[in-house]
């Protein structure tokens, strides 16, 4: 009977790592571009200010993370490649659909927004994190900030969002 290991016992080499990185990067472009597209129509669609404001500012949030992500590409000589994002993409049909219901009331159509929201911050925060641990990996304190910025801005956002929440509860 053969045994699994239980953890790695060789390093990634720096290329494995940097092709890693650069395929990730080019998801959370791809995503980021998505939101950046479909964000301004739920805030449109939602209907307490708090709410509005909250998705307008992320919407600039977003807009200042894929500047850096493209300054992550000119540090690391590389281009944007498309790479699969449906998972966010699903996302975010999902959470046009949830508010589509004529018969929900307000506040029930906007804690469905809230909803989809929270869980797209979570998917953030948790890629940037990753990227950042890889990124230390790699060794380029430029696109260490630049990731940094990009991960603490999700971490606030999500607070921020989680507040509002709170405002419906």
């Amino acid at each position: 009977m053969e045994y699994q290991q239980r953890n790695p016992k060789k390093y990634l080499s720096s290329q494995e790592l940097r092709y890693f990185f650069i395929s990730h990067l080019n998801r959370v472009y791809c995503a980021k571009s998505q939101l950046a597209e479909k964000l301004p129509e739920l805030a449109k669609r939602s209907h307490f200010l708090d709410l509005q404001q909250a998705i307008e500012e992320t919407v600039e949030i977003v807009g200042n993370q894929l500047s850096r992500i493209k300054e992550i590409y000119i540090r690391l000589d590389t281009f944007y490649h498309p790479e699969s994002c449906t998972g966010l993409i699903g996302i975010l049909d999902e959470a046009f659909q949830s508010i589509g219901n004529p018969a929900d009331s307000p506040s029930i159509k906007d804690l469905s927004i809230l909803f989809y929201m929270l869980n797209i911050e979570s998917i953030e925060i948790a890629s940037f994190k990753m990227m950042l641990l890889v990124a230390d990996q790699i060794q380029n304190e430029g696109v260490q900030q630049l990731l940094l910025e990009c991960y603490d801005e999700a971490k606030e956002d999500k607070i921020l969002l989680r507040q509002i929440t709170e405002q419906y509860l």
